[in-house]
């Protein structure tokens, strides 16, 4: 099995996911693809963006909202933010490997880090990378985002976190959760750490990684097209300037919203927003919920969907 590595040299969060998004559906090879964002708020794929993102404050400074193809929750990139991706053949995917590439990489500048939460990575007990998951048809993808010098006043400024997610964590604010890499360790850049990633990446794989230049996958029609939907106002934003959530609760998997549309006691139509990493449930909640009778409620054996079913009925 080949392996490769990859660095954009753009900072359009746009094109950076269509070209992930390229490699999970075409690449047939062990990937790690490093990336970076301009001022751009990342929401996970079943995020209400209106509640997680003051989206008004974030476009007047010329930034990017984008949605992604993973459940989870909303982070922020700038420029002093390095993301990774893992696109990864099923056969060989293994996310202790992945989480060891980046504490590797990490643990080689002197800081010690740690699992923690839902797949978060920290150092000195704050955290510096979250995570997220997604199976494609080939390949199965883990990216996530390393902060190493990122502006913390800009996060707490586009960010909208839950007071009831905040009082779990048992922190007053988003900020204090979070940690630069660079306030660990100055000689951490997203320029040093970058080849410790390759070389962590080519140590835990026994092999030596292929270099790929991003603008010959710039060049690919697949990607433009990937481009155009990704950047859409349709896959950003959805149905949710038109619908607005209704109830919702903080449970041990995650946060949810619920919003229906009801006519003579049946649920016409529904949307779901949540932080969640199982992207499944989310889906079977909404087809439990789409033209069901609000009297009766359906049965199901999924704690996450029952949990879901308890804010309707």
């Amino acid at each position: 099995m080949h392996h490769q590595f990859i660095v954009s040299d753009q900072t359009n969060p746009y094109w950076n996911i269509a070209v992930e998004q390229y490699l999970v559906e075409y690449a047939d090879v062990v990937t790690l693809y490093l990336w970076r964002n301009r001022r751009t708020v990342v929401i996970g794929q079943n995020q209400n963006p209106f509640s997680e993102v003051d989206v008004e404050a974030l476009e007047a400074d010329g930034g990017y909202l984008m949605r992604r193809k993973t459940g989870g929750g909303a982070v922020y990139h700038d420029d002093g933010n390095l993301n990774f991706s893992f696109v990864i053949p099923k056969a060989l995917y293994d996310q202790c490997r992945q989480f060891a590439v980046i504490q590797r990489a990490v643990e080689s500048f002197g800081l010690h880090t740690q699992l923690s939460g839902r797949n978060d990575i920290l150092a000195e007990g704050r955290k510096f990378s979250g995570n997220a998951f997604s199976k494609g048809r080939l390949n199965d993808l883990h990216h996530g985002t390393l902060l190493i010098n990122g502006d913390m006043s800009d996060l707490a400024r586009y960010l909208k976190p839950k007071p009831a997610k905040l009082q779990k964590h048992g922190v007053q604010s988003v900020r204090s959760r979070v940690v630069n890499l660079a306030d660990l360790n100055p000689d951490i850049t997203t320029q040093s750490i970058a080849p410790r990633l390759r070389s962590a990446f080519e140590t835990e794989y026994a092999a030596a990684a292929r270099e790929v230049a991003f603008g010959d996958l710039l060049r690919l029609p697949a990607v433009r097209v990937l481009y155009e939907q990704i950047s859409s106002d349709e896959w950003k934003y959805g149905r949710w300037r038109s619908f607005k959530a209704q109830r919702g609760a903080q449970f041990d998997w995650g946060g949810v919203e619920v919003a229906l549309s009801i006519e003579d006691d049946i649920i016409r139509d529904v949307q779901i927003a949540s932080d969640a990493l199982d992207l499944a449930a989310l889906d079977h909640a909404r087809r439990l919920l789409t033209g069901a009778d609000i009297k009766k409620r359906p049965p199901t054996e999924s704690a996450i969907v029952n949990d879901i079913l308890s804010l309707v009925y």
